[in-house]
């Protein structure tokens, strides 16, 4: 007879229970794991949150029917944890008989893992076999994502309509991500991508957007027009996602304010080494307000130079300014009549210059006599509504811990700019300088630059800008040589002159982290050596001018007229007092320079060389104080519109997302003995 005892229940009473029984029924519920096939918790065409752990012991556990499936899970898992090697072993080891949904699961996993390898092309190519049709609504939030991530970003309509295909599947905050992304990718469009595109007659959302674009482009100079006309967008395409929700820096237009500029804190150091320079852009900010800029002229024939004379020592460039602090390009002292040098052609597209608020009270205050925090708290109890300045780097650095509400226009800029709301950076660098050399040389189609740049510090700096903006337009490795002295390349001339050669900065971009359908892949380590992939086809050459009369000869001598690499120089080199000899030694050779010494303005540039005795340097300065009174005068629009821009006397100005003020400039060319626009 079995044993039997008595369980007490709550009610009090006592139950007889089998003991044997129970003990039996445990041994066979603990023995169904291994036996009784298991089905996924959730269907492969939905989330997959638990740990490559967990799918993977289920896997191992499960009958024959329901491996693939969490095998297919696991993958997934493993993506997302950066596991690619082991990601990568179980999608070999995938079986041959899958089922419908499982093969079509398989195919956007190849993509994805493709996607984290940086293999783009084989990921196009993947999700250009997939039926869009055929997928669940997360794997199509999937789909489009990898759909983006292949694309890497770049604007182009297959990137564009990935993001618009995307948008109806998301809420919340990825949904305003994917709305300011489309925008951001409309935003990167040329105008001649713009004017070439063609889409179809039932794509009327993409239609919407390609509309607002241009309603943003024709009135983007003009806050009230672009508002208007927001608002009239929005009633002409109701249904449009962009009309309900607007991307966030569209809604900034709407919520824009003008700031007010009728009081002007000038903070400028008025003694020490810097004076100098203060009082240079001091009087350029000066001049502009009382309304010494002039309207440029249309662009006019090259002049031929003056005859050559004797010039400052070469090699004092860097010893009197101020490119320690960052603030200025470096050049010589020159001591001749200025070289005035056609203005490249305007765009049709050309910002204009807004109108000044002439009737400003402008205050200066000494940087080297008190520090920052009290500068600007007795600016702000004066009644400034704006600050222009600080000019030293040490001072601009400070102004991150600053708790001052005023508006500020900084004239330099920190190593890593925060994005404050009430601060802009705007410097003259020579950094700023080289990353507009790397766009330039990019959109004229070299692919392998090597650099000459000074040994120390100074050359550092450069060669870290223009291989940062390399990386950032699409390039790969840029090689990197350094020059000392023009007695040293004297030496160089007499024992074999300059090798097309150098020191690899760095390789290929870092590899980033990949997130699809809002989980993040983790970027895969790279060791991968960098390479050139082919000959130099571009040389970036910051020297100064008796520097590059050396320089350039020995690249001419040490390449073939069919093999010989572009060549580009700073503006370091450009200064007066070069005659005919110089201009034909460098026939080819491209160079950049504020708009003032590439000739937009003869007469003030006339003016401004006269003032300081055709020293360059202070030249520049100058002109920036003059783009510094524009640029206050219009601090709201750069701070809060994206694409706001202004024709400077130093440049193109346009602001970056956390208000650091990029400037685009000319480039000139020299041609049988006289400089002309780069065509």
């Amino acid at each position: 007879m079995l044993s039997s005892t008595f369980v007490r229940t709550k009610a009090g009473r006592s139950k007889p229970v089998r003991l044997t029984a129970v003990i039996a029924a445990a041994l066979f519920l603990a023995g169904c794991p291994s036996r009784a096939p298991q089905t996924p918790p959730a269907n492969i065409q939905d989330e997959a949150s638990a740990s490559s752990d967990y799918y993977l012991q289920q896997l191992q556990q499960s009958s024959d029917d329901n491996k693939a499936d969490w095998q297919l899970l696991a993958i997934r898992a493993l993506l997302r944890e950066g596991k690619l090697p082991q990601a990568g072993d179980q999608l070999n080891q995938l079986p041959k008989n899958l089922s419908g949904a499982q093969q079509t699961e398989r195919q956007l996993l190849t993509a994805e893992l493709q996607i984290a390898n940086k293999s783009y092309v084989s990921a196009r190519s993947t999700l250009g076999h997939l039926d869009s049709g055929a997928l669940s609504p997360n794997q199509k939030v999937r789909y489009y994502q990898a759909q983006i991530a292949a694309n890497q970003g770049k604007a182009s309509l297959p990137l564009i309509r990935a993001y618009i295909a995307q948008e109806p599947l998301l809420t919340g905050k990825p949904h305003q991500d994917n709305l300011d992304q489309t925008w951001q990718a409309l935003l990167q469009l040329t105008p001649q991508e713009m004017n070439s595109l063609v889409i179809n007659a039932d794509e009327n959302v993409l239609q919407g957007w390609l509309d607002l674009l241009r309603v943003y482009q024709d009135n983007k100079q003009d806050p009230d027009l672009l508002k208007a006309g927001i608002k009239d967008w929005q009633n002409r395409y109701p249904k449009n996602p962009a009309a309900k929700t607007l991307p966030a820096r569209l809604n900034q237009v709407l919520n824009f304010t003008q700031a007010s500029t009728s009081k002007i804190a000038l903070l400028l150091p008025l003694n020490g080494q810097a004076k100098v320079f203060a009082d240079a852009i001091q009087q350029g900010f000066e001049a502009a307000k009382n309304g010494g800029s002039m309207p440029a002229p249309q662009p006019q024939a090259a002049q031929p130079a003056s005859a050559p004379a004797q010039t400052a020592p070469a090699d004092q460039a860097a010893a009197g300014d101020i490119n320690a602090n960052g603030a200025v390009s470096p050049s010589a002292q020159e001591s001749q009549p200025a070289v005035t040098a056609a203005q490249p052609a305007a765009p049709s597209s050309a910002p204009i210059t807004p109108l000044q608020a002439a009737n400003a009270q402008v205050k200066v205050y000494d940087t080297t006599s008190q520090p920052l925090a009290a500068l600007l708290s007795q600016a702000q109890q004066d009644g400034a509504t704006l600050v222009v300045g600080p000019l030293l780097k040490e001072n601009v650095d400070q102004l991150s811990a600053s708790t001052t509400t005023l508006n500020v226009l900084a004239l330099n800029q920190p190593e890593t700019p925060k994005d404050n709301l009430n601060i802009c950076y705007f410097a003259l660098s020579p950094e700023d300088e080289a990353r507009d050399a790397a766009r330039h040389i990019w959109e004229q189609q070299k692919r392998q630059p090597l650099l000459l740049v000074p040994r120390g510090a100074f050359g550092d700096r450069v060669a870290k800008a223009f291989n940062q903006e390399w990386q950032k337009q699409g390039g790969q490795t840029v090689l990197r040589q350094d020059i000392g002295s023009a007695g040293e390349l004297r030496q160089m001339v007499n024992s074999g002159g300059i090798r097309m050669t150098g020191t690899p900065m760095s390789s290929a971009p870092a590899p980033q982290s990949v997130t699809i359908a809002g989980l993040t892949i983790p970027a895969p380590p790279s060791d991968v050596p960098a390479a050139t992939g082919g000959s130099v086809d571009a040389v970036y050459i910051v020297a100064t001018q008796s520097q590059l009369t050396l320089i350039k000869p020995m690249i001419d001598m040490a390449t073939s007229s069919r093999g010989k690499p572009a060549m580009y120089a700073s503006s370091r080199s450009y200064q007066a007092g070069a005659g005919p000899d110089f201009r034909l030694e460098m026939e080819g050779l491209q160079f950049s320079d504020i708009p003032l010494l590439a000739g937009s303005n003869p007469q003030l540039l006339q003016q401004a060389s006269a003032r300081f005795r055709n020293d360059y340097s202070l030249v520049r300065l100058y002109a920036m104080g003059m783009d510094a009174w524009t640029l206050a005068n219009h601090f709201a629009e750069m701070r809060q519109l994206p694409g706001f821009q202004v024709s400077g006397t130093t440049g193109t100005l346009s602001a970056s997302p956390n208000c650091v003020i990029n400037r685009k400039l000319p480039w000139l060319q020299y041609r049988q003995g006289t400089v002309v626009p780069v065509s």
